[in-house]
């Protein structure tokens, strides 16, 4: 068997100018990688953020549903109930200013129809007993600042 002949030389040439503009770009090219990646997760985890915290709101607004709905009942044990959970629900931090008012508006009615149309503050700025057994106002004695 003959002998394998050895490859051609190659000849390589070195320009000593200064790179091209496309060189340079190229050059960044990674860092627009990493850059892209960093703004996709930061948009994933405020969209994630924002999905939480619409679904615990909406939660909550179920919950305030059925709170009114058994603050309305005509069963006092059944009324006190729902007030009571009114109560807890309004000191939450998903409640914002209008659903306050809102629940502020249900305590007015609710009340002024059971005991004779007395006044007895909002939900969220009373310290007066919510209920009959008057055990559902917090344990300072005051409401919500």
């Amino acid at each position: 068997m003959p002998p394998t002949p050895s490859p051609p030389p190659i000849d390589v040439f070195v320009h000593s100018g200064t790179a091209e503009w496309w060189q340079i770009v190229a050059a960044f090219g990674p860092i627009a990688v990493v850059l892209g990646a960093v703004a996709a997760a930061f948009i994933g985890w405020r969209t994630l953020k924002q999905k939480a915290i619409a679904d615990d709101r909406a939660e909550w607004w179920k919950r305030t549903q059925w709170a009114l709905d058994r603050a309305l009942d005509e069963d006092e044990n059944t009324k006190a109930l729902g007030l009571a959970t009114l109560d807890v629900l309004a000191h939450s931090d998903l409640a914002r200013n209008e659903e306050l008012e809102l629940l502020d508006i249900a305590w007015k009615s609710v009340n002024g129809a059971s005991d004779g149309g007395s006044d007895p503050g909002g939900v969220v700025d009373s310290a007066d007993d919510m209920g009959e057994n008057g055990t559902t106002a917090d344990d300072t004695g005051e409401g919500r600042s």
